[in-house]
Formats: C-alpha cells, structure tokens, sequence
C-alpha cells in the first residue's frame, strides 16, 4: 500500500458518513460509553488507507495548536505482521510529534522523551497539570537501567531480589514507579518554559508493553517514549476504539494514530517500588504477585 496521500472516507456500508477526524465532539451522542470494546464489524467507521501528512505540523516552536491538517492514520496487524507501515510514524516521532500508538492494555497518547516541546503539546493535548507524572514506555531493561535508579536488589540480610520477580513480569501489563536517575532529560522531570515555575519529580513510572505493534514502534525509534493513557477529555473513561480517538484528539493536535484494533478497558497494574516493600496502588490487567502489597489507593501517576 502505497503511503502517498490517498482519500479515506469510503465506507465499506453503502450510504455511510464518510469519515472524518474533525468532527465536533458534540457530534457525538451524549451518552457514548467508552468502555464497551465495539466488535469492528459493528464500528460505523472504516478507515481504508493512510492520510498524507503536511510537514507544517511539525512546526511545534508557536504555543498554540496547529488543527489545519488532518493527522495520519496507520491500520496495522495486532501481530506486527506489516511494521513497515510504522516507518512514517517513527519519522515523526522523531521530529517533535505526539500520537496514539497500542499497548498490551489500552492505547497510549506518546512522544520522544528528548523533545522538551513534544512533551509540553502532549500535557496540553491531554489536559495533564505540570505536577502530573508521566510513564515511560521501554523496549527493555536497558533503558529502564539508563533512566532510574533500577529495581531493588538483595541485600543478603533477607531482602529478597525482587529484580529476578521482576524480570518474570516484564514485558507485561505492569508499571513499575521507580527513583529517576540523572540521565533522565529535565523536560521529563521539569514541565514547562524559562519563564514558569518548574515541577519537579524524582519518581518516573516505566513501561515495557508486551504488544508486538509497541514493541516495534521502539525498536525503529531505537529510545524509549514518554506516554499518557487515553481517556474521555469529559468523561474519567478510557477510549479504546482508535477512531473515535482520532476523532476526539484529532482537532486538539493530534499528530497520528496508529489503529491495531479495539482494545480492552484494563489499565496496567501500578506498582510503586520507591519504598521498602513493593505496593500495588492501582490493580489492573496485571495479576498481584506474591512480593507485592496491595493497597486501596488511587495512584497519582497518568499511566
């Protein structure tokens, strides 16, 4: 399939709306429930090819949002089979964009963790405060060693190396809140311009998803991302149809998605490992392990 700019609209049902990203939200019917995974037989939308996109978006310097160009729009196989499509998305990651990509859970707004810009467009994107932690999605333990502080270890006096407990959880639908080293850049640990006041986190949640599509993705980038779950800007729900995402973030500037199906509203289980006993502060698709505590706590990070 040919990535030069092709018209996406036609429906695969007869007298169909065409589709678009631009759409109002208040198009939309006022009691849609994100929750419910929609079968993609029954999805009224069909996207069939991918948009070209301008390289005026990537102009990210101004503070405001550029919403004239449509974003693009990448179907891919769940399986990775075709991640020669990703080479584009990679691309703009590369130049400053943010854009949706899958997870093993649900799908993730993301961008570069160096571009102090992309990281400022994707909190405003998603309405996140300045004091709001962000995760780290890794391609694998390497990067996770380069960016904190690491995972505990024994110490031969009875605390158990939870390390190698850690290494059976990973890939997986886990999020491990970990001490930030000093290789982390300080966009991702400070938000905002010279003139701000600056938020500052010793803590950083990290990543590594065990989905094919994801995996790809930082692999061709070859660096780890930062990233925010997707959810209803009105609603506190999770959005797990990727064109109704493009459609809802679209305008807000969006830069891409890349679709590899509905997903499953079950969030990653958040373990804070900063203390001297790791603790679930938010159970999710990943499963409690012996060596974790589990608490009824809300957790402050945006997954």
């Amino acid at each position: 399939m040919s990535l030069e700019a092709k018209a996406v609209g036609h429906c695969e049902v007869a007298g169909a709306v065409p589709l678009s990203f631009r759409r109002s939200l208040c198009s939309f019917p006022s009691r849609v429930s994100f929750q419910s995974a929609v079968h993609p037989s029954t999805r009224r939308f069909q996207p069939l090819a991918v948009v070209k996109r301008s390289p005026k978006r990537l102009k990210y310097s101004a503070p405001r949002l550029t919403k004239e160009d449509g974003l693009l729009y990448v179907q891919v196989d769940q399986f990775g089979l075709d991640s020669w499509k990703l080479d584009p998305v990679v691309e703009l990651l590369k130049g400053g964009a943010v854009g949706v990509i899958p997870t093993d859970t649900v799908y993730a707004i993301v961008c570069d963790l160096s571009s102090h810009s992309a990281i400022e467009r994707l909190r405003r994107i998603k309405e996140i405060e300045p004091s709001k932690p962000l995760s780290i999605i890794c391609r694998s333990f390497r990067d996770i060693d380069t960016y904190t502080t690491g995972f505990p270890r024994g110490n031969g006096q009875g605390l158990a190396d939870i390390f190698r407990a850690v290494k059976h959880c990973l890939p997986g639908p886990y999020t491990f809140i970990l001490t930030a080293s000093k290789q982390l850049p300080k966009q991702c640990t400070r938000y905002g311009t010279a003139t701000s006041k600056y938020a500052s986190r010793k803590n950083v949640g990290v990543r590594i998803p065990d989905d094919p599509v994801c995996q790809a993705i930082l692999e061709k980038l070859d660096g780890p991302l930062i990233s925010t779950s997707v959810k209803s800007p009105k609603e506190n729900e999770w959005i797990l149809d990727p064109v109704i995402i493009a459609d809802v973030y679209g305008p807000e500037g969006l830069d891409f998605v890349v679709d590899a199906g509905v997903r499953v509203a079950d969030p990653s289980t958040v373990v804070d490992m900063t203390g001297n006993t790791p603790r679930i502060i938010r159970q999710g698709k990943g499963p409690k392990q012996p060596w974790m505590i589990a608490e009824d706590d809300d957790s402050a990070l945006d997954e």
